[in-house]
């Protein structure tokens, strides 16, 4: 299977982990959140596996220009309706390798599932 990096393109983290896999040759697929969205299934899952508190991008500039009543009383269904009514909160990159999602880049998990 090809691994999909989840993000959006002009994020400085999604370009380190997009120049990484590349720098290693490994096969993957590219899908932008700001052209082809997120779909609720996918990101329900996404919130059951990494929590939505972790899930959702709440230091990041979207989030903060969000409307106050949009940012408070936060729970799942609302954080999974913020996120997909606005990709950009969501914290990026995820890297879907099938049987594991890793969410954000740090080079050493990277190398550990990419290992052997």
């Amino acid at each position: 299977m090809t691994a999909t990096l989840y993000g959006i393109r002009n994020c400085d983290t999604v370009k380190k982990a997009r120049a990484w896999l590349d720098a290693r040759g490994v096969a993957h697929d590219f899908h932008d959140y700001k052209t082809a969205g997120v779909d609720e299934g996918r990101l329900r899952a996404w919130t059951d596996e990494f929590g939505w508190e972790r899930l959702l991008n709440r230091a990041g500039t979207t989030f903060r220009k969000l409307p106050e009543a949009d940012r408070e009383g936060l729970d799942r269904d609302k954080a999974v309706r913020l996120m997909l009514a606005h990709p950009s909160t969501i914290r990026r990159p995820v890297l879907d390798l099938g049987d594991r999602r890793l969410l954000g880049f740090k080079p050493e998990l990277y190398e550990s599932a990419f290992a052997g």
